[in-house]
């Protein structure tokens, strides 16, 4: 099996898991990885998440429709969304962190259990937790949601490419069935890049946690409004 060309930072180093670590596959029954488990906050540190929207945020603001209702500062309300995504998707395997300092919301489905292998399907177990993240984007619509896919290192570099552009397709194309405006949302396939967590497997070789896809959801102030508007 060859390495993904992107390592990951020190603190992410191979982790050797237990059960504990282990969410339930709802379909199958079968253990899976949790990385709620393992603990939040390391996708945080990579660049991707940390940089600026998919295809820059003016065109973006303005056809999302977001306006007069924006408000001068995000704060309380990034404060309720975030808590409320976390309670809602507690025990899901489903991680919510903040990326910066209120910049945005990471939502990230777990590796391994939203997508088979080789597929793009989502796995209908993951439904509810995905309507949970619909209606929290209903319920406060002044943001963008940039959603991000990924592989494991199985197949040709072209096809997992691929493969990860068709997995966060499918999760907006979720959303939107769901009645988030399509508007707000972009997406983008990391291929193979970006490996979350690496594990040791049974004859102690590192496995890479990477069949996943996040969802990033950036906050809208009315002062990122009036600025879209000026250019």
């Amino acid at each position: 099996m060859k390495k993904s060309r992107i390592l990951l930072s020190a603190t992410a180093a191979v982790a050797l898991l237990g059960t504990s670590a282990c969410v339930t596959d709802p379909n199958t029954g079968e253990r899976k990885v949790s990385r709620t488990a393992i603990g939040a906050g390391v996708g945080g540190t990579l660049g991707y998440l940390l940089g600026g929207v998919i295809g820059g945020n003016t065109a973006r603001i303005i056809g999302a429709g977001i306006g007069g209702s924006a408000g001068a500062v995000v704060g309380k309300q990034f404060d309720d969304q975030i808590r409320e995504l976390d309670e809602e998707l507690e025990g899901t395997g489903v991680d919510v962190e903040e990326i910066g300092d209120q910049d945005a919301i990471l939502v990230r489905l777990p590796d391994g259990v939203t997508f088979a292998s080789g597929s793009a399907t989502i796995n209908p177990g993951f439904y509810d937790s995905l309507n949970s993240v619909a209606n929290s984007l209903i319920q406060y619509p002044n943001s963008l949601v940039d959603v991000y896919g990924f592989t494991d290192t199985t197949g040709s570099d072209s096809l997992n490419q691929r493969l990860s552009e068709q997995r966060a397709q499918a999760v907006a194309d979720y959303l939107a069935s769901r009645g988030v405006a399509r508007s707000r949302l972009a997406t983008r396939g990391y291929g193979e890049s970006y490996d979350y967590l690496r594990i040791k497997t049974a004859d102690g070789v590192a496995e890479p946690l990477n069949r996943r896809v996040e969802i990033k959801i950036i906050p809208i102030s009315q002062d990122d409004v009036n600025a879209a508007r000026a250019q």
